[in-house]
């Protein structure tokens, strides 16, 4: 997993107690290993003794951080975040054929698909992890989101939203491989040409339906 924000596995600097260095380690490592047993074992794979053993740590340590496994759970995808976005450069299509690319990047680096895939399954019968849902979807849409509320608003642009993500998640985790470049250029294309009735990398001409 790449290194997500430091702050989320311990308190934050300043509103509290200085937190010892060793504890926000082991707190990062046992974290991290969390993480990695998910998307390579599955929630099954998920236990203190197993995740002890993994991760080399005793089970005591992990039992006194995390009592049980939707604390740990909590704390693991809220440390884990999701992910890096890109850096809008001003031109829509190119922005956002950019961000859905890094999204494809972190699935493919990080198993970023398998752990939303998890946390989706987890919630369904641990309801008190839906604020962790929804903080994960509303950080992992907020690039695309503003991008597209340039041109759409209301539903349309929730609309918008949802096919753009839910193309590359549906192509992870339904078809179980990752969309290609020229899939999520077609997708951009295709919600973008909703709006303007031609393809933003076209030359404007008598099909635009926009006047």
């Amino acid at each position: 997993m790449s290194p997500p924000r430091e702050t989320a596995a311990g308190p934050d600097k300043g509103t509290g107690p200085a937190v010892d260095a060793r504890v926000t380690r082991t707190r990062q490592d046992i974290l991290r290993t969390t993480l990695e047993v998910l998307t390579s074992q599955g929630l099954d794979g998920l236990t203190h003794p197993h995740l002890a053993e993994v991760a080399g740590y005793s089970r005591a340590t992990l039992y006194n951080h995390w009592p049980n496994r939707t604390a740990l759970l909590r704390d693991a995808f809220t440390w884990r975040g999701a992910g890096e976005h890109s850096q809008p450069g001003g031109d829509l299509r190119a922005d956002l054929i950019a961000e859905l690319t890094m999204f494809r990047t972190e699935m493919q680096r990080h198993g970023l698909d398998r752990a939303l895939a998890v946390l989706a399954a987890v919630t369904a019968f641990t309801p008190e992890l839906a604020d962790v849902r929804d903080a994960l979807v509303t950080d992992g849409e907020r690039v695309n989101r503003a991008l597209l509320a340039q041109v759409f608003q209301g539903d349309e642009l929730d609309a918008a939203v949802l096919m753009l993500t839910g193309m590359v998640i549906n192509s992870a985790v339904v078809h179980g491989q990752l969309p290609s470049d020229d899939l999520i250029a077609a997708a951009v294309d295709l919600v973008l040409r909703g709006r303007t009735g031609r393809r933003l990398d076209a030359p404007a001409g008598d099909e635009d339906r926009l006047q």
